[in-house]
């Protein structure tokens, strides 16, 4: 039984993004496309999914990479994780980059991200003059040094 129902209006020919296995985390979602996208080097280009999401309030649905296609073909998501807002109606697309030397594909049907469904914490700020001191303190990146 589902933890979160979200409500979904598919104008794809697609199927419903699905967990793959028991233990997975994340929908794989597939390319809504009318032909065939090329990606140069270094090129990015956004992919419709077709996908239109009302995702309950206090949860966000993340756009993530999939593995496979990031080792295989050097296909990854860029602003990752990419954060579906609850209040967001518009089509769900995807902002994939070729970071690859050779030119790649994206066919109408592959499945180019992942989705993830996370609960959503609210934060209140409390502006004060100092903070509270830590064996860490302001150390930064690289702060622990190379062993």
């Amino acid at each position: 039984m589902p933890s979160v129902i979200i409500r979904v209006v598919n104008r794809s020919a697609n199927s419903l993004p699905e967990y793959a296995t028991s233990g997975a985390s994340g929908m794989d979602v597939r390319a809504d496309l009318s032909s065939t996208v090329v990606l140069m080097p270094m090129e990015r280009k956004l992919i419709p999914t077709g996908l239109f999401m009302e995702i309950p309030e206090g949860f966000e649905v993340q756009v993530r990479p999939r593995s496979g296609l990031a080792i295989k073909q050097g296909l990854t998501c860029l602003n990752t994780p990419g954060t579906i807002d609850s209040d967001y109606r518009g089509e769900v697309k995807v902002i994939l980059v070729n970071l690859s030397g050779e030119v790649q594909e994206v066919h109408p049907g592959d499945r180019i991200a992942q989705l993830i469904v996370q609960k959503v914490e609210r934060a209140e700020w409390s502006k004060v003059e100092e903070l509270n001191a830590t064996v860490r303190n302001e150390g930064g990146f690289g702060h622990t040094g190379k062993q």
